[in-house]
Protein backbone atom coordinates (compact mmCIF):
# COMPACT_ATOMS: atom_id res chain seq x y z
CA UNK A 1 0.00 0.00 0.00
CA UNK A 2 1.31 3.30 -1.08
CA UNK A 3 2.73 6.04 2.06
CA UNK A 4 1.93 9.55 2.36
CA UNK A 5 4.39 11.83 3.40
CA UNK A 6 2.38 14.66 3.97
CA UNK A 7 -1.71 15.21 5.56
CA UNK A 8 -2.75 16.57 2.09
CA UNK A 9 -2.15 13.58 0.51
CA UNK A 10 -3.40 11.66 3.11
CA UNK A 11 -6.91 13.89 3.08
CA UNK A 12 -7.27 13.76 -0.81
CA UNK A 13 -6.67 9.68 -0.10
CA UNK A 14 -9.79 9.29 2.58
CA UNK A 15 -12.17 11.90 0.48
CA UNK A 16 -11.80 9.47 -2.28
CA UNK A 17 -13.28 6.59 0.08
CA UNK A 18 -15.74 8.84 2.00
CA UNK A 19 -17.33 10.85 -0.87
CA UNK A 20 -18.58 7.78 -2.74
CA UNK A 21 -20.42 6.21 0.40
CA UNK A 22 -21.68 9.52 1.31
CA UNK A 23 -23.66 9.85 -2.44
CA UNK A 24 -24.45 6.46 -2.14
CA UNK A 25 -26.11 7.13 1.42
CA UNK A 26 -28.15 9.86 -0.58
CA UNK A 27 -29.54 7.89 -3.08
CA UNK A 28 -30.78 5.54 -0.98
CA UNK A 29 -32.03 8.08 1.32
CA UNK A 30 -34.14 9.45 -1.90
CA UNK A 31 -35.62 5.62 -3.10
CA UNK A 32 -37.11 5.43 0.82
CA UNK A 33 -38.64 8.91 0.96
CA UNK A 34 -40.24 8.11 -2.89
CA UNK A 35 -41.17 4.61 -1.66
CA UNK A 36 -42.66 6.36 1.53
CA UNK A 37 -45.34 8.04 -0.52
CA UNK A 38 -49.09 6.74 -0.47
CA UNK A 39 -50.75 6.91 -3.66
CA UNK A 40 -53.95 6.38 -2.06
CA UNK A 41 -54.09 10.11 -0.52
CA UNK A 42 -53.41 11.55 -4.37
CA UNK A 43 -56.49 9.99 -4.93
CA UNK A 44 -58.53 11.36 -2.30
CA UNK A 45 -57.56 14.60 -3.20
CA UNK A 46 -58.69 14.15 -6.78
CA UNK A 47 -61.72 13.33 -5.48
CA UNK A 48 -62.74 16.25 -3.95
CA UNK A 49 -61.71 17.89 -6.79
CA UNK A 50 -64.10 16.15 -8.59
CA UNK A 51 -66.74 16.38 -6.16
CA UNK A 52 -66.38 20.29 -6.00
CA UNK A 53 -66.58 20.55 -9.76
CA UNK A 54 -69.89 18.36 -9.63
CA UNK A 55 -71.35 20.72 -7.12
CA UNK A 56 -70.94 23.98 -9.32
CA UNK A 57 -71.99 22.25 -12.41
CA UNK A 58 -74.09 24.70 -14.59
CA UNK A 59 -76.22 24.87 -17.58
CA UNK A 60 -75.18 28.18 -19.45
CA UNK A 61 -78.41 30.10 -21.08
CA UNK A 62 -81.17 27.47 -20.44
CA UNK A 63 -84.81 28.35 -21.55
CA UNK A 64 -88.35 26.56 -21.78
CA UNK A 65 -91.58 27.87 -23.43
CA UNK A 66 -94.82 26.33 -23.24
CA UNK A 67 -98.49 27.25 -22.97
CA UNK A 68 -100.51 27.38 -19.87
CA UNK A 69 -103.94 25.72 -19.17
CA UNK A 70 -105.22 28.96 -19.79
CA UNK A 71 -103.80 29.76 -23.09
CA UNK A 72 -101.57 32.15 -22.59
CA UNK A 73 -97.22 31.25 -23.94
CA UNK A 74 -94.59 31.76 -21.58
CA UNK A 75 -91.26 31.86 -22.31
CA UNK A 76 -88.04 31.92 -19.77
CA UNK A 77 -84.68 32.57 -20.24
CA UNK A 78 -81.36 32.50 -17.93
CA UNK A 79 -77.86 33.49 -17.73
CA UNK A 80 -77.22 30.65 -15.81
CA UNK A 81 -78.97 27.28 -13.89
CA UNK A 82 -77.67 24.85 -11.38
CA UNK A 83 -79.36 21.93 -9.75
CA UNK A 84 -80.28 21.75 -6.45
CA UNK A 85 -81.37 19.83 -3.51
CA UNK A 86 -84.29 17.62 -4.25
CA UNK A 87 -86.23 16.61 -7.51
CA UNK A 88 -86.22 18.91 -10.33
CA UNK A 89 -85.15 22.05 -8.73
CA UNK A 90 -82.75 24.70 -10.31
CA UNK A 91 -81.39 28.08 -8.99
CA UNK A 92 -80.75 30.47 -11.87
CA UNK A 93 -79.42 33.84 -12.12
CA UNK A 94 -80.52 36.75 -15.04
CA UNK A 95 -83.82 35.41 -15.53
CA UNK A 96 -86.00 37.17 -18.21
CA UNK A 97 -89.42 35.47 -18.77
CA UNK A 98 -92.60 37.16 -21.01
CA UNK A 99 -95.79 35.82 -20.87
CA UNK A 100 -98.89 36.78 -23.69
CA UNK A 101 -102.14 35.86 -23.00
CA UNK A 102 -104.93 34.69 -25.51
CA UNK A 103 -106.57 38.49 -25.09
CA UNK A 104 -103.27 40.53 -26.49
CA UNK A 105 -101.58 41.38 -23.08
CA UNK A 106 -97.90 41.06 -22.82
CA UNK A 107 -95.96 40.76 -19.36
CA UNK A 108 -92.01 40.98 -19.70
CA UNK A 109 -90.30 40.22 -16.19
CA UNK A 110 -86.52 40.64 -15.39
CA UNK A 111 -85.49 39.34 -11.87
CA UNK A 112 -81.83 38.76 -10.17
CA UNK A 113 -82.50 35.87 -8.99
CA UNK A 114 -84.99 32.75 -9.60
CA UNK A 115 -85.92 28.98 -7.76
CA UNK A 116 -87.15 26.94 -10.38
CA UNK A 117 -89.44 23.87 -8.73
CA UNK A 118 -90.70 21.93 -11.65
CA UNK A 119 -92.36 19.32 -9.65
CA UNK A 120 -94.68 22.33 -8.38
CA UNK A 121 -94.92 24.26 -11.52
CA UNK A 122 -93.50 26.99 -9.74
CA UNK A 123 -91.01 30.07 -9.94
CA UNK A 124 -90.20 32.09 -6.66
CA UNK A 125 -88.09 35.46 -8.47
CA UNK A 126 -86.11 37.49 -5.50
CA UNK A 127 -83.43 39.81 -6.10
CA UNK A 128 -85.31 42.70 -6.89
CA UNK A 129 -87.40 41.87 -10.20
CA UNK A 130 -89.12 44.47 -12.47
CA UNK A 131 -92.52 43.85 -14.52
CA UNK A 132 -93.19 45.71 -17.51
CA UNK A 133 -96.87 45.45 -19.32
CA UNK A 134 -98.23 45.75 -22.55
CA UNK A 135 -101.11 48.67 -20.45
CA UNK A 136 -98.00 50.59 -19.95
CA UNK A 137 -97.18 50.00 -16.15
CA UNK A 138 -93.63 48.86 -15.00
CA UNK A 139 -93.64 47.87 -11.80
CA UNK A 140 -91.00 47.02 -9.04
CA UNK A 141 -91.22 44.69 -6.10
CA UNK A 142 -88.17 42.54 -3.83
CA UNK A 143 -89.70 39.15 -5.40
CA UNK A 144 -92.69 37.37 -6.82
CA UNK A 145 -94.17 33.79 -7.57
CA UNK A 146 -95.33 32.89 -10.92
CA UNK A 147 -96.85 29.77 -11.98
CA UNK A 148 -95.61 27.69 -15.27
CA UNK A 149 -98.50 26.41 -15.62
CA UNK A 150 -100.79 29.14 -15.61
CA UNK A 151 -101.10 33.09 -15.95
CA UNK A 152 -100.84 33.66 -12.21
CA UNK A 153 -98.43 36.13 -10.83
CA UNK A 154 -98.10 37.55 -7.46
CA UNK A 155 -95.25 39.51 -5.64
CA UNK A 156 -94.58 38.35 -2.02
CA UNK A 157 -93.97 42.04 -0.88
CA UNK A 158 -94.37 45.57 -1.28
CA UNK A 159 -94.65 47.12 -5.08
CA UNK A 160 -94.42 50.46 -6.55
CA UNK A 161 -95.72 50.97 -9.75
CA UNK A 162 -95.62 53.68 -12.73
CA UNK A 163 -98.53 53.65 -15.06
CA UNK A 164 -101.33 55.70 -17.22
CA UNK A 165 -102.93 56.95 -13.72
CA UNK A 166 -99.79 57.99 -12.00
CA UNK A 167 -97.24 56.38 -8.93
CA UNK A 168 -99.14 53.44 -7.22
CA UNK A 169 -97.61 51.56 -4.49
CA UNK A 170 -99.33 49.00 -2.66
CA UNK A 171 -98.76 45.71 -0.41
CA UNK A 172 -99.23 43.50 -3.14
CA UNK A 173 -99.54 43.21 -6.95
CA UNK A 174 -101.06 39.97 -8.82
CA UNK A 175 -101.78 39.72 -12.63
CA UNK A 176 -104.50 36.72 -12.48
CA UNK A 177 -107.36 35.42 -15.43
CA UNK A 178 -110.60 37.06 -13.93
CA UNK A 179 -112.58 34.51 -12.57
CA UNK A 180 -115.80 33.29 -14.45
CA UNK A 181 -114.72 35.52 -17.59
CA UNK A 182 -112.22 32.82 -19.86
CA UNK A 183 -109.68 34.66 -21.77
CA UNK A 184 -109.37 38.15 -19.63
CA UNK A 185 -106.90 39.31 -17.41
CA UNK A 186 -106.73 42.02 -14.55
CA UNK A 187 -103.84 43.23 -12.88
CA UNK A 188 -104.94 44.26 -9.10
CA UNK A 189 -103.16 45.75 -6.53
CA UNK A 190 -104.08 45.36 -2.75
CA UNK A 191 -102.70 45.70 0.95
CA UNK A 192 -102.71 48.81 1.87
CA UNK A 193 -103.07 50.98 -2.23
CA UNK A 194 -101.67 54.24 -2.40
CA UNK A 195 -102.33 56.60 -5.63
CA UNK A 196 -100.78 60.06 -6.79
CA UNK A 197 -102.55 60.42 -9.21
CA UNK A 198 -100.89 62.48 -12.26
CA UNK A 199 -102.77 62.78 -15.35
CA UNK A 200 -101.34 62.57 -18.94
CA UNK A 201 -100.71 66.09 -20.52
CA UNK A 202 -102.86 67.39 -23.46
CA UNK A 203 -102.42 65.61 -26.30
CA UNK A 204 -100.75 62.87 -24.80
CA UNK A 205 -102.16 59.26 -25.27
Amino acid sequence: MPTFNNSYSRMVAWLKVILPLVALGLLSTMFLISKSIDPTKSLTYAQVDLDAVMREQKISGPSFSSVTKDGAAITFSAESARPEEGKNRYSANGMVARIETPDGAVVDINAQDAMIDGSASQIDLTGGVTLVTSTKYTIHTPGLTTSMDATNIASYGPVTARGPLGEISAGQARISQQSGNSGTYLLVFKGGVKLVYDPPAEGEN
